[in-house]
């Protein structure tokens, strides 16, 4: 089974932290070259100084832009992917404030939605060219399991996740016949600052400890654990490798077993 990414140059978006630095790791481990996106320089400038190069071609380097910001998003990925092809695009955005669907302003969904479905087709039509002339390419989105079972409070999120499914079902018929692959990872409770964040959130809006939020939360994983990015990053990767090209249009979730819908 072919796992290594020798030669190949991944993108991988919101890679400072969490989900996004921990599979900036596992492709560099496969042998890909490394472009990591986000907003912190420093945080960039330090991860691609110690992502692994186990083999001598790899390259790594970094691009810091605000994803909300599509001009610059599109010049700069633009120039990257002219001067070197990329052959895999990870999305992977930070996820809204928590509340309800009914609440939220108007304006709170139209900046999500630039923030996650528009950045990622900024970057698709970026990057396309070069994954149509290698006659290559795999896209994955990192979303949530929320795409099949909305989460309480989560009412903007849920809704702009959804959209990005959606989109990424319909790219992945169009760029089949390229033999380009885009498939959708959806991660159930991991340890990341988004979970602190939805923690904290929780317990403001209840009154309840967090470490009561968390058991609740537990309860309903038969993993009975929360996840490491490290093992969201490992179903990434996968999808990512030359071993998983036969796979299209999916939603996988990683989830310890918690979503109940097929």
């Amino acid at each position: 089974m072919e796992h290594s990414l020798a030669d190949r140059h991944a993108l991988v978006c919101g890679a400072s932290e969490g989900i996004g630095r921990a599979c900036a790791i596992a492709l560099a481990e496969m042998g890909a070259s490394l472009t990591l996106l986000a907003r912190r320089q420093v945080k960039l400038q330090e991860l691609a100084d110690e992502l692994p190069r186990p083999n001598a071609r790899q390259q790594h380097g970094w691009i810091a832009v605000d994803v909300g910001d599509d001009d610059a998003l599109k010049a700069q990925v633009g120039a990257l992917a002219a001067s070197r092809p990329v052959h895999i695009l990870v999305n992977n955005t930070a996820g809204p404030p928590g509340g309800t669907a009914h609440a939220a302003l108007p304006e709170a969904y139209m900046a999500v939605f630039r923030q996650h479905l528009i950045a990622n087709q900024v970057l698709v039509q970026a990057v396309l060219a070069g994954m149509r002339a290698a006659k290559w390419g795999r896209i994955v989105n990192i979303i949530s399991t929320s795409v099949k079972e909305p989460i309480a409070n989560l009412g903007v999120s849920n809704t702009i996740r959804g959209a990005v499914a959606s989109w990424a079902k319909t790219l992945s018929a169009e760029l089949g016949p390229d033999g380009i692959t885009v498939n959708n990872v959806l991660p159930g409770y991991t340890r990341t600052q988004r979970l602190e964040q939805i923690l904290a959130e929780r317990s403001r809006a209840t009154g309840k400890s967090e470490a009561d939020i968390a058991a609740g939360m537990l309860a309903t994983v038969p993993a009975g654990r929360f996840a490491e990015a490290a093992e969201i990053a490992a179903a990434v990767a996968f999808l990512c490798s030359p071993a998983a090209g036969y796979v299209n249009g999916v939603n996988l979730p990683v989830d310890g077993g918690r979503t109940k819908s097929l």
